[in-house]
């Protein structure tokens, strides 16, 4: 009798999978990074250019800076509109800490609101209702991959404040028509790895109509320098390399493709989820066109389910566990329950595995042991 043979485990199924895109881009990457070494020219530069250009073209507005990642390019975002001391911001409880503290970095002071229950973006009634003389800017996040209601904002809004989208996980995402990043005066993005179009390391970018404010923003990124030697006002060092700018021209060239494929998997979870009891799936506001930077769902016993998950390898995680003003950081901006959807929905959030050569068998696995958890 032959021996029992013993099973092969399946392999872990991570949150996102950069290996299997940069096996898709490897072959242009190396060829543009050849081009930037031959050239010597790093910081700025022909790639550089060359990005900034496609990106503003891909995204509908005129001008894009590159900056060195996603929280300078909100801090300089706000900068070159004006924002600073005695100034406030006002920016959802439900986001990542950047958000917060680009505004803290401009020296600006942070106004917290709550966000919408199901799609955990900005509450725009919220948002109207907080401002004052002193307000400068909203910042609205586009969270997730889903578009804020910016013209709903921007319809209410006086005329002495600006609108400054976070745009770091919407690159393509569109409402009613109207692309994320060229809706309000000026956004900020990142380009970190994991994010839909992501560079191999950190990387930023500055979206805006306004020929001025793209302007301010590369010279504040430039140390305050029209030329060299020269320096007008006190800026930072915040450039995107030419090395970084060549991967993200690769993956440009792919970047529909690719959120199809990620919108594609979105639908197969919710097909596979509708039965499953005790989630909630993602809500879509009518006339979002996601991206799905991430697929978030809501369950109850929220850390168990998270463990039992990463315990059987699948890749999930949480985006994000603590809202602004229940971080050591941010904790004088208020306390537990000031901000009650935004604390609900840390405390049940669970984002799952999506990328775009995630296979319907890997999703499969994944539902399979979400509901074994359950």
């Amino acid at each position: 009798m032959a021996a029992p043979t013993t099973p092969v485990p399946h392999a872990p199924i991570p949150l996102v999978d950069l290996a299997a895109q940069h096996a898709e881009v490897a072959a242009e990457v190396a060829e543009g990074w050849e081009k930037v070494l031959a050239r010597t020219a790093f910081v700025g530069g022909p790639a550089v250019a060359e990005f900034e250009a496609d990106y503003a073209a891909y995204s509908g507005v005129d001008h894009v800076v590159g900056v060195a990642n996603g929280t300078d390019a909100l801090e300089l975002a706000l900068r070159a509109l004006g924002v600073g001391p005695g100034d406030e911001c006002i920016v959802p409880a439900n986001t990542f800490i950047a958000t917060a503290e680009a505004v803290a970095r401009a020296g600006a002071e942070v106004v917290l609101v709550d966000c919408e229950p199901g799609t955990a973006l900005i509450d725009v009634d919220a948002a109207l209702a907080a401002v004052t003389d002193r307000t400068r800017a909203v910042m609205p996040v586009h969270l997730y991959g889903q578009v804020a209601d910016v013209a709903r904002l921007k319809a209410g809004l006086p005329d002495h404040v600006a609108i400054c989208e976070d745009a770091a996980q919407s690159q393509g995402a569109r409402r009613d028509g109207l692309q994320a990043g060229a809706i309000g005066d000026i956004a900020g993005t990142s380009f970190y790895p994991g994010k839909n179009l992501g560079a191999y390391g950190d990387a930023g970018a500055v979206l805006t109509g306004s020929a001025e404010l793209a302007d301010r923003v590369r010279l504040l990124g430039a140390h305050g320098s029209p030329r060299k030697y020269e320096h007008t006002v006190v800026g930072v060092n915040s450039r995107l390399d030419a090395l970084q700018a060549s991967v993200l021209s690769a993956k440009l060239r792919r970047l529909d493709a690719w959120n199809t494929l990620r919108r594609e998997a979105a639908a197969r979870y919710d097909a596979l989820l509708a039965d499953l009891p005790g989630v909630t799936t993602p809500t879509v506001t009518p006339g979002n066109e996601p991206v799905w930077h991430l697929y978030v769902i809501e369950v109850d016993r929220r850390d168990e389910v998270l463990a039992h998950l990463n315990a059987h390898g699948v890749g999930a995680g949480i985006h994000y566990p603590t809202p602004v003003h229940l971080t050591g950081a941010f904790g004088h901006l208020g306390k537990t329950g000031d901000f009650p959807v935004a604390e609900a929905t840390a405390e049940r959030i669970l984002s799952l595995p999506l990328y775009p050569q995630l296979t319907e068998e890997q999703q499969q696995r994944v539902v399979d042991t979400l509901r074994t958890a359950l």
